[in-house]
């Protein structure tokens, strides 16, 4: 997993996971395994799932790089305060996953809470079958 900035300013921890490495099949089982640690977490609460690449699809003039073959984006959130309304400009957290030919690109945005990031990125290296 590496880290890095999107478009100079967006913090962004991404993973390139081939094939071969996982036994998820697709982005729909990607979606469902993390749909699964969600649940299974106490502080979280799952918001739904954002079929990214049909909506993108549907729009007028829309460009979807040929490389790509699906892509979908679970939401969730961790939050358990609410200490100041600016926080909101943060929350919910993301985390996408796009389909090419031979791997499957997983990607989120840092959080500011360490235990959100945390536990993204356990849940994201897990993918990898030992």
């Amino acid at each position: 997993m590496n880290q890095t900035l999107l478009h100079e300013k967006y913090p962004i921890y991404i993973l390139e996971l081939d094939k071969a490495e996982t036994s998820c099949k697709s982005v729909d089982d990607i979606i469902a395994y993390y749909r699964r640690k969600i649940d299974e977490h106490p502080v979280v609460s799952f918001i739904g799932i954002f079929d990214h690449y049909a909506h993108t699809a549907s729009q007028p003039d829309s460009m979807i790089g040929v490389e790509i073959k699906d892509a979908k984006n679970i939401l969730f959130c961790f939050g358990k305060d609410i200490l100041s309304p600016k926080v909101l400009s943060i929350r919910p957290r993301s985390i996408g996953v796009a389909e090419l030919e031979h791997k499957f690109v997983i990607s989120f945005l840092e959080a500011p809470n360490p235990m959100a990031n945390e536990a993204m990125e356990g849940w994201t290296l897990a993918l990898k079958d030992k």
